[in-house]
């Protein structure tokens, strides 16, 4: 079945405008999911909102959004004065300014999506953008709104279409300080910084996508699999905390084991392709 399009619109670049479609790119509908069940008679269960106080359930239409100032002091918003703050759709890709592929620090991309032409007619105006874009290595800055929100996107050509990145906002990215703070300044070097550069370099690679399974995933399909078939399967063993060693002896240790990779080796390595992102150093 050919995926169907979020989102619908036009892309609009000062006054030229190609009508373009978006598609999900990432997805977690191939997951295994669950339904919860009454263990004793089998049946599907469902939820009910209850009063914390009275412990009744509440209708659908007596279920109201509220906001809590502190102390359980709540100012209520109805669903009209909750619409009425959702912005308009015009459904245009408004682009704003155009920047180089890795300006962006990628701890403000959010969600993917394909864009493509959305009719054969723009096939002509959306391969222009792709490739002029493709050919000065820029990305568009745009914004939209897309499920009732505003939001930034960042478009960047990809292979034969262009890839659309909603961006989180400034306020919901957390200021690495935060976390890097309590992290004591140290000066490594001598063996110690040889020896950590040697094994990188044995397991430089490149990333492939297929070597990295979700083993949660394919152990809960095996498991649904064996229940089916009315095997019972051994749980798995736990493996032993690693014991902590010297950091100069497990260097060394790692060093003469060096030459592995996660992913392929660095001989079979491509150059990225030039509008693709790099992640920026913190």
């Amino acid at each position: 079945m050919a995926p169907r399009a979020i989102w619908k619109g036009a892309l609009k670049i000062a006054e030229v405008t190609c009508p373009v479609a978006l598609y999900t790119a990432a997805s977690t509908s191939e997951r295994i999911s669950f339904h919860t069940l009454n263990r004793k008679t089998g049946n599907r269960v469902h939820r009910e909102f209850i009063d914390e106080v009275t412990g009744k359930p509440v209708e659908k239409d007596d279920q109201v959004k509220g906001y809590d100032r502190g102390d359980g002091d709540y100012i209520v918003l109805e669903p009209e004065e909750i619409a009425q703050a959702t912005p308009d759709s015009d459904k245009i890709l408004d682009v704003a300014t155009f920047l180089p592929c890795d300006e962006i620090d990628d701890l403000f991309f959010d969600r993917p999506y394909y864009v493509t032409p959305s009719t054969p007619v723009a096939a002509e105006a959306f391969g222009l953008i792709r490739d002029v874009m493709a050919s000065r290595e820029s990305a568009a800055l745009a914004r939209t709104v897309i499920f009732r929100r505003m939001r930034s996107i960042l478009i960047r050509p990809h292979g034969a279409g262009m890839i659309a990145t909603t961006l989180n906002f400034d306020y919901e990215v957390r200021p690495a300080d935060s976390a890097f703070d309590d992290i004591p300044k140290l000066k490594i070097e001598g063996e110690m910084l040889e020896l950590a550069e040697h094994i990188i370099r044995t397991k430089a690679g490149r990333f492939d996508p297929k070597v990295f399974d979700d083993r949660y995933e394919s152990a809960l399909a095996e498991l649904v699999k064996a229940k089916i078939e009315g095997r019972t399967i051994k749980p798995a063993k736990r493996p032993e905390p690693a014991k902590v060693v010297n950091l100069l002896d497990a260097l060394r240790q790692s060093a003469k084991g060096g030459g592995e990779t996660a992913g392929k080796p660095a001989a079979k390595r491509k150059p990225a392709a030039k509008a693709e992102p790099r992640r920026k150093a913190s």
